[in-house]
């Protein structure tokens, strides 16, 4: 019976039973909205989206970010037909092992863009690609970098407040080539969407600059049309508004809000199979008629990539030095990268925050694709020289670096993600270490998806003073640390400040999070501290040693460091002849990852007088000095005053933490 109805019919029918073939073999899934999606996305793949159906990663691809990642069978689907995938994987749809897990993940199933299902991350992540689009097209030339960003989204995509300021960012910066669809069939998770939400999003995403369309979500003449004209606008982002209905196409549970989270169940699926023409009798079936129609376009598609090729050859043979060295650094290895830092006056008080702008200063010309910027605290996050000296990103001048985010750190953070999927550019945000708990699942998205992107976070302590508790950070750098995947960098000095920023730098699939001071500290002489260069590199080193076993092992992190030196010099001067060691410990990511042998040997085991300070939570310092040992943080809030006021209080002066470390171990 397939052949009786239209080619394209039979695609989005196929589609379709996929869907339910898939989420009835995992016993679990969303085919509903799924299914209320497939006309568009079949018209999409088959008809508009540029990929390359040899390799999935193609550069100058069309990217398409299924923002509703809870819709994963139907992308899963789409990837089948394109021949990314097979039927085997699909048949092990969230089985271990498989490459199609409940959640669309960019490194384990090709074809997929970006790991999506936190709600609302997907849509940002597309912002982010769009704006490297737009940025890398402006600076290498259409010929090399010409292609759109498409977006799926759902209602409950709409409601995460991420995509409201993801979405007034892509409105400024007038990205043309963003297309988002929005698929509205009225229906979540626990019931239909009028429970929550009233919100008229043509008239909000109207306001915030976008081009914005609704069509019939089940008329293919309409998507087309709509695709056509959203890609024919320069300067504003598409929205388009398909109003569906949810499982359309079920035998008798169209609209339904449970068929959102579960399984059809078999006579519903045998029904519905029969009503689309489809062979009930066989799972994940792809008729012959649908995949030709599906794949028609494949040769033309190969040829344009071939196209692409040859105009890229001949581009970068006949290149500029500009072209070229920009072309050099986007397609160089981040290991491979050549840096080099500025250096500091030893004895000088520097801000660790300081020590990063004067490093932002010198990247900027030896890293042309390093793009970034702060979430509405240039100065205080020393971006500010950054933006005066690259320029602004927007709609007038697209070869602008900096990216003025504005006081929205979640939407900077996701959006980050998303340029680094993209590739071709180095993005880093900045915004103070408190409001770092905004940006987090993006922060933890960055880890799942092996990105290496850059966190900036300055005022990482008490030590910002007068601001008080809603911006002095406690619990920040613990939490984070706990991420699996993520670098935390917390440097000591200047001189650390840039040896971290390297490794940052440097990270081909692990992001990065910096933590920065306010306030000003010593600047380290590294002839005083040769261990420095390499240590830093292996998360914690021996900073200052003693002659033979120490006898008490000092360390730190960040500006507890100056502290411990100061404190080690107090009680080496009252009994000479104590063995003290003091280790520095700027990342505990990077020091687990060492082998034991060379832990133990910044960390002698037969050493148990032990001493960790850090001006935050102190439980995961226990690891280092045992339960017998002393770990010296915060485990309250702090309090509006001078900086040196609170550190009196709260104990973090030389003399205070000697007469502790007396008290326990020398009294």
């Amino acid at each position: 019976m397939a052949q009786t109805i239209a080619p394209d019919q039979l695609v989005v029918n196929t589609l379709k039973g996929l869907i339910m073939d898939a989420t009835r073999a995992a016993n679990s899934g969303h085919p509903g909205g799924a299914m209320s999606s497939a006309d568009f996305a079949s018209v999409l793949y088959s008809e508009f989206l540029n990929f390359d159906p040899d390799r999935p990663t193609w550069f100058n691809r069309d990217r398409f970010v299924l923002s509703a990642g809870h819709e994963s069978a139907l992308l899963y689907g789409l990837l089948l037909l394109a021949g990314f995938i097979d039927d085997t994987d699909l048949a092990g749809f969230r089985q271990l092992g498989s490459r199609t897990p409940g959640h669309p993940e960019h490194d384990v199933t090709p074809g997929v863009e970006a790991t999506t299902g936190p709600l609302g991350q997907g849509f940002a992540m597309a912002v982010g690609m769009a704006q490297t689009e737009t940025f890398l097209r402006a600076k290498l030339g259409k010929k090399v970098v010409d292609h759109f960003t498409y977006v799926l989204t759902s209602d409950g995509d709409m409601q995460e407040p991420v995509v409201m300021g993801a979405a007034s960012l892509a409105g400024l910066w007038g990205l043309g080539k963003l297309i988002c669809y929005y698929d509205s069939n009225k229906v979540q998770l626990a019931g239909p969407v009028s429970r929550v939400d009233k919100t008229d999003y043509a008239k909000v995403f109207a306001a915030m600059g976008w081009h914005v369309q609704a069509v019939d979500g089940h008329d293919r003449d309409q998507i087309r049309a709509a695709i056509k004209k959203a890609q024919g606008q320069k300067n504003k982002p598409s929205l388009i508004i398909g109003h569906t209905v949810m499982a359309k196409g079920a035998a008798t549970r169209e609209g339904d809000f449970g068929t959102h989270g579960e399984p059809l169940p078999p006579e519903e699926i045998a029904a519905t199979k029969t009503a689309m023409c489809l062979n009930q009798g066989i799972c994940f079936e792809v008729p012959k008629a649908a995949r030709a129609h599906f794949q028609a376009r494949f040769p033309e598609l190969k040829k344009r990539v071939r196209a692409w090729q040859d105009t890229l050859a001949r581009t970068i043979k006949k290149a500029d030095p500009d072209f070229l060295g920009f072309w050099k650094a986007m397609n160089t290895g981040r290991p491979e990268l050549a840096i080099a830092m500025p250096g500091f006056e030893p004895g000088k008080k520097i801000a660790t925050r300081q020590a990063w702008g004067a490093c932002l200063g010198a990247m900027k010309d030896f890293l042309p694709n390093l793009v970034g910027g702060s979430a509405d605290l240039d100065p205080s996050n020393q971006t500010a020289k950054f933006r005066d000296a690259v320029g602004i990103f927007g709609q007038d001048n697209p070869l602008g670096r900096n990216l003025s985010f504005g006081v929205r750190e979640f939407p900077m953070a996701a959006i980050m993600n998303g340029m680094a999927l993209h590739g071709g550019v180095i993005p880093f945000g900045a915004t103070f270490l408190t409001f770092s708990d905004y940006c987090r699942n993006a922060i933890r998205m960055s880890a799942l998806q092996k990105l290496p992107v850059l966190y900036v976070f300055t005022h990482d302590s008490f030590h910002v003073g007068e601001d008080g508790p809603t911006h002095q950070p406690i619990e920040h750098v613990a939490s984070l640390r706990l991420i699996p995947e993520l670098i935390d960098l917390r440097p000591a000095d200047a001189n650390e400040t840039a040896l971290c920023l390297e490794i940052a730098l440097r990270q081909p699939k692990q992001p990065s999070c910096i933590f920065l001071t306010r306030q000003g500290l010593p600047v380290m002489d590294p002839a005083q501290f040769p261990a420095m260069a390499q240590g830093v590199k292996r998360g914690g080193y021996v900073l200052k040693d003693c002659d033979g076993t120490p006898e008490l092992i000092l360390l730190a992190s960040g500006s507890e460091v100056p502290l411990i030196l100061d404190a080690a010099k107090l009680l080496e001067a009252e009994a000479p002849g104590r063995k003290i060691r003091v280790v520095s410990m700027p990342s505990v990511a990077l020091f687990e990852a060492q082998n034991q042998e060379y832990k133990d040997a910044v960390l002698p085991p037969a050493c148990r007088k032990r001493v960790a300070v850090e001006a935050g939570r102190p439980e995961g310092w226990y690891r280092y000095v045992g339960l017998d040992g002393l770990a010296l943080g915060l485990d309250h809030f702090g309090e509006s005053a001078p900086a040196d006021k609170l550190a009196e209080k709260y104990g973090f002066t030389a003399p205070t933490v000697a007469r502790k470390v007396r008290e326990r171990y020398f009294g």
